[in-house]
């Protein structure tokens, strides 16, 4: 009977540790698509002008956006939704930067797709 009793309360255990850990999972995935970044340290790293620095900030609100909702989507439109952002991302960049900025800036934004296992 004890044994029965515990086994009962491993199994009970188990089944919640289990569960808590998909749930931090599944918090920790939506995390990864948060693209909140610095953006004074954005735009010393990228030597931006006062008139960049603008363009820039509501570039990346956009890409923030569309990210986060990328991030809330199912598994299947996860991928998708995040290209169409990457690729509409760089694209109004390429226009706002010069070559050696948007360069720079294609790093910084694969470094950090990498770290935050995106990629």
């Amino acid at each position: 009977m004890k044994r029965m009793i515990f086994a009962v309360a491993a199994m009970l255990s188990m089944t919640m540790a289990f569960a808590d850990n998909e749930n931090t999972n599944s918090v920790n995935n939506a995390e990864a698509y948060n693209m909140n970044i610095n953006m004074n340290m954005l735009s010393r790293a990228l030597d931006l002008t006062g008139d960049q620095k603008a363009s820039v900030a509501d570039i990346h609100k956009v890409f923030c956006a569309e990210m986060d909702f990328a991030g809330q989507s199912s598994k299947e439109e996860r991928g998708t939704m995040m290209n169409k952002a990457i690729n509409k991302d760089l694209a109004y960049m390429h226009t706002v930067l010069n070559e050696e900025q948007y360069k720079k800036y294609v790093m910084l934004l694969n470094a950090t797709m990498n770290n935050r296992g995106l990629k």
